[in-house]
């Protein structure tokens, strides 16, 4: 599918088809989201297998509940939050992390901080230095993480944010302006915020593969019940 396919629609033209029986263009909905998705995973501390797992597992949930899906916030927002909660659920099962943001509940279902100097020009650099700026981020508390990855790294607003981590806006942007705080002392490059927990065309066509063979095995029950 081409970038022109995946652009052509919006969110609500693309659900409203599938709601109407046209599962097939939920497609672009996969490849639309599947960068932001997997940034969020990564953020969250799960290795690239078990964020695919997490992001097979978000698109289904969404398909199987895209008629409650409200209008009153995005779709991108909504579809992070259906992540997100599977993060801290999957987190809590398994134990995988020690501090877990308290306010991500599993039932309540440009922006860069540094000048974008050109210091990127030699890939090798710019690929050790985006390794260097994930482990940075890896020690970040949980919340902070978060923050900053659907801040700077999926592109949120403020309000979406705290949307998506069920707090408030001011929270939001306290918890941010420590996450710069911790990572700019570490960090005096600019970085791409494509690259950092990258998600290439690869992956991308194997999620995709996965959610619409998923899909076609369960039809279109749960768009008309």
């Amino acid at each position: 599918m081409s970038d022109k396919s995946i652009q052509k629609y919006t969110d609500i033209e693309i659900i409203q088809q599938v709601l109407a029986g046209n599962t097939a263009v939920f497609e672009i909905i996969i490849r639309r989201y599947n960068p932001y998705l997997y940034k969020v995973g990564r953020s969250y501390g799960f290795n690239h297998q078990d964020t695919e797992d997490l992001m097979q597992e978000t698109f289904i949930n969404s398909y199987v509940n895209l008629k409650q899906f409200a209008e009153r916030s995005s779709f991108k927002t909504w579809l992070i939050r259906i992540m997100l909660n599977q993060c801290y659920r999957n987190a809590h099962k398994f134990n995988y992390l020690k501090e877990l943001p308290a306010d991500i509940l599993p039932d309540n279902s440009s922006l860069m901080f540094l000048p974008n100097h050109s210091y990127t020009n030699d890939a090798v650099i710019s690929k050790e230095f985006n390794k260097v700026v994930e482990a940075c981020l890896q020690q970040l508390p949980q919340e902070y993480r978060t923050t900053f990855t659907l801040r700077e790294l999926t592109g949120l607003s403020v309000a979406e944010t705290a949307e998506a981590m069920n707090t408030t806006a001011s929270n939001v942007k306290v918890r941010l302006n420590r996450a710069k705080a911790m990572l700019r002392k570490e960090i005096e490059k600019t970085y791409s915020t494509e690259d950092i927990y990258e998600f290439n065309l690869v992956c991308c066509d194997r999620i995709v593969n996965g959610v619409m063979k998923r899909i076609d095995e369960l039809g279109n029950k749960y768009l008309h019940t």
